[in-house]
């Protein structure tokens, strides 16, 4: 079947290709059904050969791209250094490029940094911004059956018909900075807004943060088993912000003792129960795919039970740089909706290198931050710059994102405590809806225990779990009901404590689709 498949891609008439897929000729077998698959949906795609140099990649994907609909970029294998000394291993790899580091040399990086970026920069020999044009991914397989069963989680992902609560849910896990006071306050502020301003309401936020102190932090001794246990419940998107190495993350480090968070001999170990989340590092070295041992993000890649996509660093990251990134990401993935990943993630690379103006009020006000610790806006664009480089996605550049439909409410702007709160609302689809009246993420519902000193009994520890879960549950009344012919009402009992600004959600699980929606409500005092 695929040499029937191959053979039509290479000599029936066909439009310019919108995809340019290089792989090595013992994996071609393997992507078959991929290939068959991104074909019935009308895409057009030229293979070509991982054989030659990268110059010699580059020159052929820039050949496709002067017919005039080139838009994607799959490269297929790994890209391990002993591939240039060894043809067997060179046999089933695509290299990567090599560009020089400049900003963060300074941060003890090494001077080159593994980058697909280049294959997808179509003029950085004009003007040298080093801006994509084309959106560009890398399945890291190191093998056939690697491949396949990349190939199976891609197409399974994008069929599946669970269409429940994964989809509107982001768990976000959190080290500690240990940049400085100022920097890691920059970047704290600056992770509070991306989660509260760039998502919106309708979707449900968990945060697992690696400082004892803080009640988003559950018994240290169980921290492993939370980030485990946030990634397998499925989830749109699965995020780590804090240091990170080549084949671990940071620990959670307590009073006398640390405690494991995540690393590569945890692979067996993911089991997405339901939807397989995009998983996004904002961390050092976890994408570093160019290593001779596989990286994190690639042991995430291979598994059945992991991640559909992971996007990460190959190298140093920056906290500054990250941060616009992932601000960028958020906003495509949540507010823009590009049809596909690669997409999403090429246009968040052209917006992050772009100066701010007033029309972007959060970028403005990170710039400001940022510049006051560099001294520089020329060094804030020249590290802005550098992260086109050190972010890459490893995973399909086509990945289809499902956004849910969108639900118009009929919601009160104003509320009493105590009272009753009318919801009514149309939705594009039928099914069941939860209806839920939720603080906002930067509020608790709950006065948290002070954490001034760190426990010495196992019970005490224990009971950190308990405040997290309550940290992470911002719900303050929820109900059920149907949706039939696109209309639904309900009430909720407003609790006679709740105060100030809150938020209706609400999610309707369908048969073939889901939806979801919320309003800004102000609850007041009677």
């Amino acid at each position: 079947m695929f040499a029937t498949l191959l053979l039509m891609l290479v000599t029936l008439p066909q439009a310019a290709p919108d995809v340019v897929v290089v792989c090595p000729e013992a994996f071609r077998p393997a992507l078959g059904s991929w290939l068959e698959y991104r074909t019935q949906q009308g895409h057009s795609l030229a293979v070509l050969s991982s054989a030659g140099s990268p110059e010699e990649i580059r020159r052929q994907i820039r050949d496709v791209a002067r017919r005039g609909r080139l838009r994607f970029v799959v490269l297929v294998g790994d890209a391990e250094p002993g591939s240039l000394r060894d043809p067997v291993l060179r046999a089933r790899c695509v290299p990567t490029h090599y560009a020089e580091a400049k900003v963060n040399v300074r941060f003890g990086s090494e001077p080159h940094i593994a980058t697909d970026n280049w294959y997808a920069d179509l003029d950085d020999d004009i003007d040298g911004d080093r801006t994509p044009e084309l959106a560009v991914g890398r399945l890291t397989a190191d093998s056939p059956d690697e491949l396949r069963t990349m190939v199976a989680k891609i197409i399974a992902y994008e069929r599946s018909t669970d269409f429940g609560p994964w989809r509107r849910r982001m768990n976000v896990v959190a080290g500690i900075g240990g940049f400085g006071r100022l920097v890691d306050k920059m970047i704290e502020s600056s992770a509070r807004q991306l989660l509260t301003e760039s998502v919106p309401a309708d979707y449900r936020v968990s945060m697992t943060y690696a400082s004892w102190q803080n009640p988003y932090c559950g018994d240290p001794r169980q921290f492993h088993a939370t980030t485990l246990e946030r990634l397998n419940e499925g989830a749109w998107f699965w995020v780590y912000v804090g240091h990170g190495y080549h084949l671990a993350l940071d620990r959670v480090r307590v009073p006398g003792s640390h405690c494991h968070i995540l690393d590569v001999g945890d692979a067996d170990k993911f089991q997405c129960r339901h939807g397989a989340p995009i998983a996004v590092f904002l961390a050092c070295y976890t994408g570093a795919f160019d290593a001779t041992a596989d990286c994190l993000a690639e042991h995430m890649l291979r598994e059945p039970g992991g991640p559909v996509a992971v996007l990460a660093g190959s190298r140093v990251t920056m906290p500054y740089a990250m941060t616009v990134l992932a601000t960028a990401l958020m906003d495509q993935c949540f507010q823009q909706r590009p049809a596909t990943l690669g997409e999403a993630v090429l246009r968040s690379k052209q917006l992050s290198v772009r100066q701010s103006d007033d029309t972007d009020r959060q970028r403005a006000t990170l710039d400001a931050a940022a510049t006051l610790l560099s001294g520089s806006p020329e060094a804030l664009a020249a590290e802005r710059a550098e992260h086109l480089l050190l972010l890459n996605l490893l995973g399909d550049p086509l990945l289809r994102l499902r956004y849910p439909k969108q639900i118009r409410l009929d919601v009160l702007g104003e509320v009493p405590a105590a009272g009753s709160l009318h919801v009514s609302g149309t939705c594009p689809i039928d099914g069941r809806a939860t209806i839920e009246l939720v603080l906002p993420r930067d509020r608790l519902g709950f006065k948290p225990p002070p954490r001034r000193e760190f426990p010495q009994t196992s019970a005490e520890l224990a009971e950190f779990q308990g405040v997290y879960d309550r940290a992470n549950d911002r719900r303050l009344r929820s109900v059920e009901t149907v949706v039939r012919t696109g209309r639904f009402t309900a009430r909720l009992d407003v609790p006679p404590d709740a105060r100030g600004r809150c938020y209706v959600r609400v999610f309707v699980e369908g048969a073939a689709d889901c939806a979801s929606g919320s309003a800004e409500v102000k609850v007041i005092g009677r």
